[in-house]
């Protein structure tokens, strides 16, 4: 190889420099993961439903398994979002967060006209189709943002996954401040602001969200680390809230005060962006003077031609391959990793567990209001769960990351503990322990929101990324299976047959479009034994996939993505530490080829 470096001289500066860095952060890595963060802290309407849906119950007249009937059908559209899934494979994403903000206004516009009467009562199906587009936004906004920042942090997925999921934990509690300060007590009123502010968002960062280059920077833990401080210091001034607002009798100016507060704290990340976006423009800019006009040419012996084997010219039957499936880690095409035997033990633990934490998530409300405690402490439950959901995902994110790269400890055994965990809380709300109902928000918070991340990183592991945004969303297939077998099926029939059993004894005969009502710990007693007995045939599901992928986890599963950076920066020449961008000139002849490269452009690949 004969390398020749040429020095003209160079310099160069130029006005408009502010206007080129503000370019620079608004295209860049971190403001795209910015972005990604202020969607998914919105987008967490369906784990709300407790709070409006007794305004449905009453306005409409439903009895209880009506009313988890259109809970189903709200889990069904936010957790079936295979459709998002395979248009972000053939689209890119601002198409996916596009269609998912007008899905979102119109289901959620749809049904606040129905509850406060301005048009006439819908029928059933058609609340039920209401809400089911209404919540199937959620699968489009994950997709379009969540599963681009995934590939985009390869390597940070635990990480990443934490974070973003944690903020749609969050986004009940942060929706619940804005939705008091906006419109007070009028919780009718909080459909309306479900419906416009999540596609709002979205509509204003449509074209932020995108693949980018995959470059793993030597100080990208410590950002993501940086940014979990101020969304755990988020949580706790929410948490401080929720505390005084169920003690104290706030004012909407008071409302007014903690909203802004919440913004603020929201906004917070953007510092950090704008830091670190600082440090790149400043390299890029020294390297960009200290490279401005050199030249460097490299002759090099031709690398050989990769031969075809004459056997591989031979078509490949899609269908043929379907049961023959590559390595673990490698990447799946959809139907092999549908029709693997450890996608089905997964979809399965995640049945058990998913279904029956949503399901108290779901009847929170009329759980409360079942044992005898006051209507003020609903927005106390909706808003527990909605924090600890958080931190269940924040941390079994960055925990199960670092058991994992640290401990060799396997994803799928930590999803194991989580569930058998999640039993504690349904024991609980079973036998109707006193003011036990706070305790088993907190713990049915946390188990939910941390089997998502789990679950999802253990598919991006397992089966690749290729195909991720498809796979994706058929995981989160198991939330509606799960619920409407343990939240329509057992809970709405249970709670309907004590409640008429009651009227029964009473005397009374229920009235045609009158609601269902039940008092007692008779109401979800059977129920949640029921679900308690699930959740354990859901553990013992789960500890089949962590013998079956136990070797798979003591290896290094992020190898893959190193060797695939460290090829990459060897084709744009090496520059590993300034991430240079190289134009390339190739000239070939019959023994030799010459390449020519110039680093006037080189500069920090973002």
């Amino acid at each position: 190889m004969v390398v020749a470096n040429v020095s003209t001289g160079g310099g160069g500066g130029g006005g408009g420099n502010m206007k080129n860095f503000s370019l620079h952060i608004l295209t860049g890595r971190w403001f795209m993961v910015f972005a990604s963060f202020l969607i998914m802290s919105v987008a967490g309407a369906t784990y709300m439903f407790g709070l409006y849906s007794s305004d449905i119950k009453s306005s409409l007249g439903y009895d209880q398994t009506t009313l988890n009937l259109l809970s189903f059908f709200k889990d069904l559209g936010g957790n079936v979002g295979v459709l998002s899934g395979l248009i972000n494979e053939v689209t890119p994403p601002w198409v996916v967060l596009f269609i998912g903000a007008t899905m979102n206004f119109s289901g959620y516009f749809m049904i606040w006209l129905s509850v406060t009467g301005k048009v006439a009562k819908p029928r059933v199906w058609q609340m039920c189709l209401y809400i089911c587009i209404g919540a199937n936004s959620q699968s489009f906004a994950n997709t379009g943002a969540l599963v681009t920042c995934v590939k985009n942090f390869p390597e940070s997925r635990g990480m990443v996954l934490g974070l973003l999921k944690g903020f749609v934990g969050l986004s009940g509690a942060i929706i619940t401040q804005l939705y008091h300060a906006f419109y007070g007590d009028n919780s009718k009123s909080l459909i309306l602001l479900i419906g416009w502010l999540p596609a709002a968002v979205s509509f204003i960062f449509l074209r932020t969200i995108r693949i980018m280059k995959v470059v793993r920077q030597a100080n990208e833990v410590k950002i993501f680390y940086n940014i979990l401080y101020i969304s755990l210091g988020l949580a706790g001034f929410l948490m401080l809230v929720i505390i005084l607002q169920n003690r104290l009798h706030f004012s909407r100016i008071e409302y007014g005060v903690t909203a802004v507060v919440v913004t603020a704290l929201l906004f917070a990340p953007l510092c950090i962006v704008i830091s670190e976006e600082m440090n790149l423009w400043k390299n890029k800019n020294q390297q960009d003077m200290n490279n401005s006009s050199h030249i460097q040419v490299v002759a090099e012996n031709p690398q050989p031609k990769a031969t075809i084997n004459g056997d591989s010219s031979k078509p490949n039957s899609c269908l043929r391959n379907v049961f023959n499936p590559p390595n673990r880690g490698e990447d799946y095409s959809i139907l092999q990793a549908l029709f693997s035997m450890d996608m089905v033990v997964l979809f399965i633990a995640t049945t058990c567990g998913v279904g029956g934490t949503l399901t108290a998530i779901d009847n929170l409300g009329q759980i409360g209001k079942s044992l005898g405690y006051p209507t003020t402490s609903t927005t106390t439950f909706v808003s527990l769960v909605s924090i600890w959901n958080y931190l269940g995902r924040v941390v079994a994110g960055f925990g199960s990351e670092i058991f994992l790269t640290k401990y060799k400890i396997p994803r799928p055994l930590i999803f194991t503990f989580v569930l058998l965990f999640s039993c504690l809380g349904h024991i609980l709300i079973a036998f109707g322990v006193p003011n036990s109902l706070y305790v088993a928000s907190v713990i049915i918070g946390f188990c939910f929101g941390a089997q998502w991340p789990l679950m999802f990183a253990i598919i991006s592991e397992i089966f690749g990324l290729k195909y991720y945004s498809t796979l994706y969303n058929f995981g989160a297939v198991a939330s509606p299976v799960g619920s409407y077998i343990l939240n329509v099926v057992v809970a709405g029939r249970i709670y309907d047959r004590e409640a008429r059993k009651q009227m029964a004894a009473m005397g009374l005969s229920r009235a045609a479009g009158e609601d269902l009502t039940c008092i007692g710990i008779v109401c979800y007693k059977m129920s949640f034994i029921v679900i308690t007995a699930a959740t354990l045939f859901g553990c013992l599901v789960s500890l089949i996939l962590v013998v079956r992928t136990r070797k798979f986890y003591r290896g290094d599963i992020y190898k893959k993505f190193r060797e695939e950076v460290a090829v990459a920066e060897a084709e744009m020449g090496g520059s590993t530490s300034t991430n240079c961008v190289v134009d390339t000139i190739s000239i070939t002849s019959s023994d030799t080829t010459t390449t020519v490269t110039t680093a006037k452009q080189c500069g920090l690949d973002r």
